[in-house]
């Protein structure tokens, strides 16, 4: 059965998932809608379509009101974390399926649970991407046993240069000269200093030990050509270790190309029940 694909933002991952889509990469799926508030970022992505034709939307009223939100079965949130908590809702009360990229506005509990009422009442589902991680199905595995868990993140000032940590304590990212802790607390105010740069502390929250109890650590090094995640989780059943180094995405360096493959696999997974791998 072909699955019918509406995205909300035009931005990196917005993008690479359409153009996915429209190459074949993701087999059993047809795009059918776009949605950026800014719409010429929605109109620029769809002249670099070659086999789709999906309709254009910037006012969400009019993308929920139209035929191709009715006919839509998945919808992908690649915006930011603010579009989750402005638009999830409605989507999943309109019966639609639901792929979120900016995990980290799930930090909050209370919204969280909202959402997963929403999605049961509809009979829809909630799909998160791992995103520039791994090791999440060994997390989940463990997650009854888990006694302590830290991410510790590596990546250039630049990469983390828009996040509200530098306001809020005054400091300009671009005068970081060499190696240098940012930040050393729990995940639920990692994700609120740095919205846009530590969705993997979310997503490695909701698999482990949970937003207050997972540990986070951010450096900003000036000298690092990639973006570094750390993940030590420790408990009764040993210790597992993972280091990924991703390669940030031509297009925004604040972004893995990692995260993008893996909502690129997450959509094909989703469109396509024959056969799961993983827990």
């Amino acid at each position: 059965m072909i699955r019918k694909i509406g995205i909300i933002g035009c931005g990196t991952i917005g993008s690479e998932l359409a153009l996915a889509i429209d190459s074949g990469k993701v087999e059993n799926a047809s795009l059918i809608a776009l949605f950026d508030i800014l719409n010429i970022n929605a109109i620029q992505l769809k002249s670099k379509l070659q086999n789709s034709n999906p309709s254009v939307f910037s006012d969400f009223l009019e993308f929920v009101s139209s035929t191709s939100f009715l006919q839509a079965d998945i919808i992908v949130e690649a915006a930011s974390q603010e579009a989750v908590r402005n638009f999830s809702k409605k989507l999943l009360d309109g019966g639609k399926n639901l792929l979120i990229m900016s995990v980290g506005a799930l930090s909050d509990y209370e919204f969280l649970s909202e959402l997963i009422r929403s999605a049961s009442k509809n009979f829809g589902y909630i799909y998160l991407p791992t995103g520039a991680i791994a090791g999440i199905d060994a997390i989940r595995s463990v997650k009854d046993v888990l006694e302590s868990v830290t991410l510790t993140t590596t990546k250039t000032p630049k990469a983390l240069a828009d996040a509200p940590f530098f306001k809020v304590n005054n400091i300009n990212p671009n005068k970081i000269s060499k190696k240098t802790l940012l930040y050393d607390g729990d995940a639920a105010n990692a994700v609120n200093n740095f919205p846009a740069n530590i969705n993997v502390a979310a997503i490695l929250s909701l698999a482990g030990l949970g937003i207050k109890k997972t540990s986070v650590k951010i450096i900003a090094d000036p000298e690092i050509e990639v973006n570094q995640h750390e993940i030590l989780a420790k408990g009764v059943f040993g210790e597992i270790m993972i280091k990924v180094r991703n390669v940030p995405s031509t297009r925004n360096p604040k972004t893995s190309f990692l995260a993008v493959l893996s909502a690129i696999e997450c959509l094909r997974s989703a469109c396509n029940n024959q056969m799961r791998i993983g827990t």
